[in-house]
């Protein structure tokens, strides 16, 4: 007698099965994790990946990283985190619309920058300098899964990660997916936190591109997402339609030239950003000499600063490196004493 799976966990999967594209990647058929476990009764595989990334450590601190702008005093300006969340909402309308595996998409989207560094891609430069073999955010993504808080994820949501910036070939169409998704996140919410700062304004923008998307943002983000859904529709492979793509990279090159690069206002502050970075990690190799065998400190000290959030590395700074006054035993004394003369 053959024995049925009866629970909450099969019939997902087997939905997925019976209304997915029949390119979509399927959770019933992924490729596994490197440690086999018990399945879940009530989730699929990349349900469970999503649930464990967003409970993870390193998924909380991104609320105190670099977006592009560091530390803004101006609470609207984006973080690393409500980028992620941005990837994830954009990654998951395209993937619904496209009939491919929400879930799995999520996942990737949400786990995509775990790895990034303190201070945005400033930070990420730095550690690229100092650490032999370079240092790229994407990678250090997947240690973080695989590695520094061991998750045990399914290999397609690992691909995903690793594969989530240009250079890499994603082995799913939801990873496909998140690649773009990132791009367009980015591009869109960078131009408007640019104009919020004043760095830029919406008649600075290229006129070409603006006439192609829309000076709106979300009328352009609209049109972006929707150039990818038409373009892909019935089709195994996910990408933007060749027009859209020649003025969406337009449109990001311009940002590299008027925002991203290193004289434009929003970096006028990553020269001490770099600093910091610098200082802590000759300052953490040398603290570890005494304790660590010298071919394992340069990756334990990467892990740890990479971890951090813009401020605590800052608080780290200012312990080490800057000088602290004599302290009083007794801080409030002068709050009594007014209290004595009122």
């Amino acid at each position: 007698m053959v024995k049925t799976d009866n629970s909450i966990r099969y019939k997902l999967e087997q939905r997925e099965i019976d209304t997915l594209s029949e390119f979509a990647t399927k959770s019933r058929f992924s490729k596994g994790r490197k440690e086999k476990e018990e399945p879940c009764s009530l989730r699929t595989d990349f349900q469970r990946d999503r649930d464990r990334i967003l409970h993870s450590k390193a998924f909380r601190r991104l609320k105190h990283k670099t977006q592009v702008f560091l530390s803004p005093f101006d609470d609207h300006f984006r973080t690393r985190l409500t980028h992620t969340l941005e990837v994830s909402q954009i990654g998951r309308t395209i993937a619904r619309a496209l009939d491919f595996n929400e879930d799995l998409v999520e996942a990737i989207a949400l786990g995509h920058d775990l790895g990034h560094t303190p201070f945005g891609h400033c930070g990420e430069g730095v550690l690229n300098e100092l650490v032999k073999g370079g240092f790229h955010h994407n990678i250090q993504s997947v240690r973080v899964v695989e590695v520094l808080e061991n998750l045990n994820l399914c290999s397609e949501t690992i691909d995903g990660i690793l594969t989530h910036t240009w250079g890499y070939t994603p082995k799913t169409p939801e990873a496909q997916i998140v690649q773009l998704a990132d791009k367009i996140a980015y591009i869109n919410h960078d131009i408007e936190d640019s104009i919020r700062a004043g760095i830029i304004s919406e008649s600075d923008l290229p006129k070409d591109c603006i006439d192609y998307f829309s000076s709106i943002q979300s009328q352009r983000l609209n049109k972006m997402i929707n150039e990818i859904v038409s373009n892909s529709v019935g089709k195994p492979n996910v990408a933007m339609s060749e027009e859209g793509w020649h003025y969406t990279t337009k449109l990001r090159q311009w940002m590299f030239e008027n925002v991203y690069e290193d004289s434009s206002p929003a970096k006028l502050e990553e020269r001490k950003a770099r600093n910091v970075i610098r200082e802590l990690f000759f300052l953490y190799c040398d603290m570890l000499k005494p304790v660590c065998e010298e071919n394992k400190i340069e990756r334990i000290v990467t892990d740890y600063i990479s971890g951090m959030t813009d401020r605590y590395a800052v608080e780290k700074f200012k312990e080490n490196f800057i000088p602290k006054g004599l302290q009083s035993g007794a801080k409030e004394d002068y709050l009594f004493k007014l209290a004595k003369i009122y």
